[in-house]
């Protein structure tokens, strides 16, 4: 195990995890993130019911990708643990993951809603509604039920791989919210455009209902805003070169 890189790896999920109260993403110890290092076999978690304010780079525990077990650490990792391992063994593009309580993608969850694309902002990261799961069954819920939390958001994927790329969250039936990115850091920034695509949502479905038929945005607008961000015609950002400036008719 390179050690450096697992180092690098704590720094980064330690710092994503201390930004879910600072983005009022949970309250108390409601919420996780994790990073994964997949040369390694490991992934590095938030440890089980500790506090943020308490919470250091020790604590994080690191787990075996490939069978569970605890590999480093001292405390018992999230409980959520099973839910992550699960997810990153599903898919390999996958670097990390955050799951969190916040309260307006928790009330679609529970009202099993998906969110819907209303406008650009929620096209900017998502290329499509943020989906809810089915219910887990009695069997589920009595064995291996963490597990079993990623399977249903995996059986919802699976037969459109590409959905779990351009749709980077879903929300668990009556639970709440589990994005993720190709880092730990992208996943918790996920969980907060989730969370504020969710929370916009429910202003927007509550003044159409008292203004009447109100009409659904253009795909062509929608898909212009997912584009520009991702894709190999990404202008966003300054990573890669300006795009053309647009021509100007001649007066």
């Amino acid at each position: 195990m390179n050690e450096t890189a697992l180092k690098n790896l704590r720094r980064e999920v330690l710092a994503a995890n201390l930004r879910i109260p600072e983005a009022g993403l949970a309250t108390l110890t409601w919420g996780n993130v994790s990073g994964v290092d997949r040369e390694a076999g490991v992934f590095v978690i938030k440890p089980s019911g500790v506090s943020y304010d308490d919470l250091t780079e020790d604590d994080l525990v690191v787990v075996s990708l490939d069978d569970g077990h605890v590999v480093a650490g001292e405390l018992r990792p999230s409980t959520d643990t099973e839910t992550h391992r699960c997810l990153y063994r599903a898919f390999p593009f996958i670097g990390g993951v955050t799951h969190t309580h916040s309260t307006h993608a928790v009330a679609f969850a529970q009202a099993r809603c998906p969110i819907p694309v209303l406008g650009t902002t929620h096209a900017d990261t998502f290329n499509g509604p943020v989906p809810v799961t089915e219910d887990l069954t009695p069997e589920q819920c009595a064995r291996d039920y963490e597990f079993n939390t990623g399977e249903v958001i995996v059986e919802m994927l699976r037969s459109d791989p590409r959905r779990a790329e351009e749709v980077p969250g879903a929300l668990v039936s009556r639970h709440g919210p589990f994005t993720w990115g190709p880092t730990a850091t992208a996943s918790l920034e996920n969980a907060v455009v989730c969370e504020a695509v969710a929370e916009m949502a429910l202003h927007t479905l509550a003044l159409r209902a008292q203004l009447g038929n109100v009409s659904e945005p253009p795909g062509h607008l929608l898909e212009r805003h997912y584009t520009r961000k991702h894709g190999p015609d990404a202008y966003y950002g300054n990573a890669g070169p300006a795009p053309a400036p647009a021509a100007v008719p001649a007066p």
